[in-house]
């Protein structure tokens, strides 16, 4: 960080969605990588407000409600806590958490919204929309459901067919019904203000440019969006549940408020406001919030996953754009996703490891630190149980732990629980004292790049260290033959596992609270939100134990986990996901289609083709236009997959394509081929490839 640009560090998490628990998914997507930074930071001193909470309105909680008969305000009052709780048991280090139902978020995004609205910054637009009679609401997409135009599926929800993948919008459908009442939606008049998003697309491409040091995945994504153009998103919705449209607004307009709420994707990054509001109530300076959002010396940053890039650096920038008043982000070091088991996560599915479960067998830092080893900072990662087993086994327990049981041991044993002078130093023990003085800068430039898997690394490189000149010192037989030689080695070690209870901390707390006790190394600033300290990251460069200092009784830092243990979470994991499949309604896989002849299928001309170039249609959210080499052609073809992969997904890649299909006008471009895709149970889409040349046929 630029020291000289901020006076303060504001970080955000993503607001974790309230109605399902926490999992390992969204703890190395958003959360740890964010708590490791804050806590970094605190350790060196610097001013650092951690803001986070619960997301609490949406469409996907009024429909768990709707499922469950009961109401939106019992399911987040159900996971709201959950979420709070496991967090704090973790180890996350925020200093505020919050959630979206609270008045003051209520407040504060009806004022923004307000503001924007005397700015003059939205467009109201009055079209057509589905509703329900009998409920007397506009329908959500994913309150119609109907007959897929594509496959004939007859359940297919409004916004995708869930049988063939097809994005679909809820007036495609055949026979649509309301999935509140089973009525017929009509189709009935509705206004609603929208954001102009083209409109901020200079401003957002000139902040952007500032930006060169984003990560690849986060610039890459965003440039795609505003390769495309940037189209108006609407801000308000009609639906029963969310921050209500000001009644003033909507009359000053002359458009009826009842039933019109916020869109989530708006007021939910004010969340980060509104939390940050309350903590300073909570402090006894309501007014202490401005300092972090509209200070210029404030450095903003959004902690997210890749789900969430788009709207963190650009429709979250542009509602800072027009209110202005507020800083804009400096970074947002999104992660990519994590694997479990070599498969997606899925809760629906049952794959998942829940936080709250995890922290019922195994202490918090083992899986702080096994999940810090594997972070998806720029590709999707694989968390594995047997991995999980063999980070805390061989490296926690064999290395950390080993260097920090066997160098206490050997203190209590032969210098009196005492630091031992250290006295005619050798090379060895000089050369490494300069080592470890290389470790803070090292492990903090990591961190300061957001490099969280390098700075546990390196963290776990002055174990080794440590081990390796315990080993090479040999003071099991110099304390015979030369008892200042052994003195010494104990003296040098003792530092380094003072220095180790420091430069831990921001992976092990736990751990590294532990260590300072065994140490009885006191005043050392603490990585949380309280509490004052003298020492911090930058003095772990230096010896800090005195000589003659008394430290206390030795623990084991780190038992290992058994076979058996993993084994029992392994199996869990498979029960729970054959539980989760025989619960479904109707089978787990879609069912299979009726039976054909060889000559039905004959009459398909499959071919491998290359996509060249892959862009947004403009004014559709769910259509990609390609341009395929099909080696004897090239050709246009669309593709309704725009709201599952981005264009750089699919370019480059050599796919599958129906070449004798019927070319079909969308959006005014005509789609001459249909690509393959694979739809797995969740609905995800991805392309069918091929090796092959492009031309080649595919029998």
């Amino acid at each position: 960080m630029d020291e000289t640009r901020f006076d303060r560090i504001l970080v955000t998490a993503a607001l974790p969605y309230a109605n399902g628990p926490i999992h390992i998914g969204h703890l190395a997507g958003a959360y740890l990588p964010a708590d490791l930074y804050c806590r970094y930071q605190r350790l060196k001193g610097r001013d650092v407000l951690f803001i986070c909470g619960s997301d609490e309105l949406g469409v996907a909680i009024l429909m768990r409600a709707l499922e469950e008969g009961t109401t939106p305000q019992a399911i987040v009052d159900r996971y709201h806590p959950m979420i709070r709780d496991s967090f704090a048991r973790f180890g996350m280090s925020f200093d505020y958490y919050g959630r979206t139902t609270s008045p003051v978020h209520f407040e504060t995004s009806q004022d923004f919204f307000r503001w924007l609205d005397e700015k003059g910054v939205f467009k109201l637009k009055t079209e057509k929309q589905l509703y329900d009679p009998e409920a007397g609401i506009f329908l959500a997409d994913r309150f119609v459901r109907g007959t897929c135009p594509i496959c004939g599926y007859e359940d297919a929800y409004g916004d995708q067919c869930e049988r063939c993948g097809s994005s679909l919008s809820p007036t495609d459908l055949i026979n649509p019904r309301s999935v509140l009442s089973n009525a017929t939606p009509e189709l009935r008049e509705t206004t609603h203000w929208y954001l102009p998003l083209g409109d901020f697309q200079p401003k957002l491409e000139a902040w952007i440019a500032t930006h060169p040091e984003w990560k690849p995945n986060v610039l890459g994504q965003v440039r795609s969006w505003l390769q495309q153009g940037l189209r108006d998103r609407a801000v308000t919705r009609d639906i029963p549940w969310g921050v209500p449209v000001p009644e003033d607004v909507a009359r000053r307009h002359g458009v009826p408020a009842e039933g019109k709420v916020l869109y989530v994707w708006f007021d939910a990054p004010i969340g980060y406001i509104s939390a940050t509001r309350e903590w300073a109530q909570q402090q006894g300076d309501p007014e202490a919030w401005r300092r972090y959002w509209q200070d210029e010396r404030t450095r903003l940053i959004h902690f997210i996953g890749k789900d969430n890039i788009v709207f963190h650096c650009l429709m979250f920038p542009a509602m800072l754009m027009a209110h202005g008043e507020f800083v804009l982000p400096d970074n947002v070091p999104a992660n990519e996703f994590l694997n479990l088991e070599g498969h997606k996560l899925s809760t629906s599915r049952g794959w998942a490891v829940w936080l709250h479960e995890y922290l019922e067998e195994f202490p918090p830092d083992l899986l702080r630190y096994a999940l810090a080893t594997m972070l998806p900072e720029t590709r999707d990662a694989d968390f594995s149980w047997k991995e999980f087993q063999q980070r805390v086994n061989a490296e926690l327990a064999d290395i950390l732990g080993n260097f920090v049981h066997r160098t206490l041991t050997f203190a209590q044993r032969f210098a009196e629980g005492r630091v031992p002078p250290l006295r005619n130093a050798r090379p060895v023990d000089e050369e490494v004292l300069r080592e470890l003085a290389t470790f803070p800068e090292r492990i903090g430039s990591a961190y300061e790049q957001f490099r969280f898997r390098e700075a546990v690394q390196e963290t776990m490189n002055l174990a080794r260290l440590g081990n390796k000149y315990f080993n090479d010192t040999e003071p099991w037989h110099t304390r015979k033959t030369d008892p200042q030689a052994c003195a010494n080695t104990i003296h040098v070690s003792l530092q380094i596992c003072a220095s180790l209870s420091i430069l831990m901390e921001p992976v092990l707390p736990f751990a590294a609270a532990r260590l300072r006790e065994m140490l009885r190394l006191e005043g050392v600033r603490p990585s949380t939100p309280d509490g004052e300290g003298a020492l911090g990251w930058d003095d772990a460069a230096r010896p800090l134990l005195p000589e003659g200092h008394e430290i206390g009784r030795p623990e084991i830092l780190f038992t290992k986990i058994e076979d058996e243990v993993i084994e029992r979470q392994i199996a869990r994991l498979e029960a729970r996901a054959q539980q989760a499949a025989a619960k479904t309604d109707g089978p787990p896989y879609a069912p299979l289609k009726p039976e054909i002849v060889y000559d039905d299928f004959d009459r398909l001309d499959l071919r491998v083709g290359r996509v060249e170039k892959a862009e947004r249609v403009p004014k559709s959210k769910k259509l990609l236009r390609l341009e395929v080499d099909l080696g004897f052609e090239k050709r246009q073809i669309l593709a309704g997959v725009a709201e599952q992969m981005a264009p750089e997904d699919l370019e480059g890649r050599r796919v599958v394509v129906v070449a004798n299909l019927k070319p079909r006008k969308m959006m005014g471009l005509e789609s001459q081929g249909m690509l393959l895709m694979a739809e797995d149970r969740e609905g995800r889409l991805v392309p069918v490839t091929a090796e092959s040349e492009p031309g080649a046929v595919v029998r």
